[in-house]
C-alpha cells in the first residue's frame, strides 16, 4: 500500500527519476507532480499531476495548492476511521 510521491518542477531531475525507478522495483505506486516539458519517463508512473505551464513560480503555486488538497483528503479519511472506533 506504500506510494511514491515524485515532485518536479523541470520534470527533468535525474534524482526523481532514480527515484521512481526504485519504487517500482519495489511494487509501489507512484505519483508525479511536474511541470510542462519534462522527460517522458516521469509520465511511466501511476498518476501524473501535470501543471501546464514552464514558469517555475506558477507550477510551484499549483504544486502547493495540490499538496493542501491531498493533505485534506487525508485528513478527512484519517477522521473517519477515528469515527468507526
Amino acid at each position: 500500500g506504500d506510494v511514491l510521491l515524485a515532485i518536479s518542477t523541470s520534470g527533468r531531475s535525474p534524482n526523481v527519476l532514480k527515484a521512481l525507478e526504485a519504487a517500482r522495483r519495489l511494487g509501489l505506486r507512484t505519483i508525479v507532480m511536474m511541470g510542462e516539458g519534462g522527460d517522458p519517463a516521469l509520465g511511466e508512473c501511476d498518476v501524473r499531476i501535470g501543471i501546464p505551464t514552464r514558469d517555475t513560480q506558477r507550477i510551484q503555486e499549483a504544486h502547493t495548492a495540490v499538496l493542501h488538497a491531498m493533505c485534506l483528503c487525508v485528513d478527512q479519511r484519517v477522521a473517519a476511521w477515528g469515527d468507526r472506533t
